[in-house]
């Protein structure tokens, strides 16, 4: 069996925190229902989407850039916390809206340039638990995660390079599941 190149902390944050969080960025993060072209037509992301930085930390993937919006309050202070308690540098956050089990997100690994070669990424879950699986490119060993409401998952060192990830779609999860992935935009490197 091969490391895991992830942590799991299940109640980073506080029950009652979780929720207040939960309801505030449900209501204030600008949704937007995001498409991809495959073969020639306009499909929706299963899911909606916000991206909040600093200024420059513009991301491109699933062939779009996506320009950041100034974080809230509450992603402000979430972000300072995770650069407090792991030494990071995070300056942008990605946030994904699942409505209910029928919103997934496929496999994939977060292997941009802009996030260099072994990025560190902190993804807290709010809500509806939903499970989280990692399969290795290689072996196709897979591992999987219910996370919970508050709980945080750390992908650090090869996770972008060897693994990929996915959230799939449930009958059970009927329920609003919030996630906030924190990263490091680079700076661009001039030619």
């Amino acid at each position: 069996m091969l490391e895991v190149p992830v942590d799991y902390l299940p109640h980073y944050l506080a029950p009652a925190e979780a929720s207040t969080l939960l309801d505030a960025l449900d209501q204030t993060l600008d949704w937007q229902q995001e498409y991809l072209r495959m073969y020639g037509k306009s499909i929706p992301f299963p899911r909606l989407m916000a991206w909040y930085g600093n200024a420059g930390a513009s991301y491109t993937f699933s062939r779009k850039t996506y320009q950041p919006q100034e974080p809230t309050a509450e992603l402000q202070a979430l972000m300072h916390r995770l650069n407090q308690d792991f030494g990071q540098g995070f300056n942008s956050v990605l946030a994904n809206a699942y409505r209910t089990g029928a919103d997934s997100m496929a496999w994939h690994s977060d292997d941009e340039p802009e996030l260099g070669p072994q990025p560190f990424i902190a993804s807290i879950s709010l809500g509806q638990t939903r499970v989280f699986k990692l399969r290795h490119r290689q072996t196709r060993e897979v591992h999987a995660w219910d996370l919970e409401h508050g709980s945080l998952m750390i992908m650090r060192n090869e996770c972008q390079s060897d693994w990929e990830h996915c959230v799939p779609k449930s009958k059970k999860a009927q329920n609003l599941r919030i996630n906030l992935t924190f990263r490091q935009i680079l700076p661009a490197k001039l030619p």
